[in-house]
């Protein structure tokens, strides 16, 4: 993994693998896991999805199922332009002409605080990859809930296929890895600017940077008290009930 990107081959791809691709002008990333065969199980936000539903964000700005070309629907996996929830789609459908990147596990503090964006690794170890496979085929026969920019996203879908674990505060910092980032930023940019306002700019873009890294840092699933290994068979279609079902355990 590289500290400016970590791109990868389609040749190096393994079953289990938790990749992502970016979308509408690197605005955000759509993440999946690879199940072999060509084939990737992702958690979408359909552009079929009911107005009113999710975020102001969800209903504006993102839909994550597969595109197709003017030439039509995908030949092995039809027109999935207005699906919605865990979904199979072949690996072109899911990248949608953007490049393929591989989500790390198990980074040392150094390169997590190094990567300029979040969502792109974690300080939690993966699990096996047939218990990763294992749950997303699971998932993809009974839903993640309702999709949730900010609270139940696809980046919260294939990190808990890899891990098992779920956050069970319903109040958090942000589940995932770039939720957390557009929150961090926003909260370091506030900041800055109120101490801008009473104290001047001389280092405060430097601990607005500062407060970012540690806002990203401080959300991620790998050194959060607040998670808990869940089993996915007691995960059941409603969103709501995963803080629940995390708190049990």
């Amino acid at each position: 993994m590289g500290v400016l990107s970590n791109m990868i081959d389609r040749e190096q791809l393994k079953p289990g693998d938790h990749i992502y691709s970016w979308r509408q002008a690197y605005i955000y990333a759509h993440h999946g896991i690879y199940v072999g065969d060509g084939l990737v199980i992702h958690f979408t936000r359909g552009a079929g999805q009911e107005i009113g539903t999710g975020t102001m964000l969800d209903n504006l700005l993102f839909s994550s199922s597969p595109s197709h070309s003017s030439e039509g629907p995908c030949p092995r996996c039809g027109d999935q332009t207005r699906t919605d929830g865990v979904i199979s789609s072949c690996l072109d459908c899911f990248l949608s002409g953007g490049s393929l990147y591989i989500f790390e596990y198990a980074v040392s503090t150094a390169l997590f605080l190094a990567q300029a964006r979040g969502g792109t690794c974690t300080l939690a170890p993966s699990d096996p990859a047939e218990g990763v496979l294992r749950r997303a085929s699971f998932l993809l026969e009974n839903g993640f809930g309702g999709y949730n920019v900010f609270k139940n996203n696809c980046e919260d879908f294939a990190i808990y296929c890899k891990t098992g674990l779920l956050v069970f505060k319903s109040i958090s910092i942000g589940r995932s890895g770039q939720a957390a980032s557009c929150l961090a930023a926003a909260t370091a940019v506030v900041s800055t600017l109120l101490g801008w306002m009473t104290t001047g700019f001389s280092g405060l873009a430097l601990a607005g940077f500062g407060k970012y890294c540690f806002s990203r840092l401080a959300s991620d699933i790998g050194v959060r008290r607040d998670v808990s290994k869940v089993p996915v068979e007691r995960l059941i279609a409603s969103p709501e009930s995963t803080n629940e079902i995390a708190k049990e355990d």
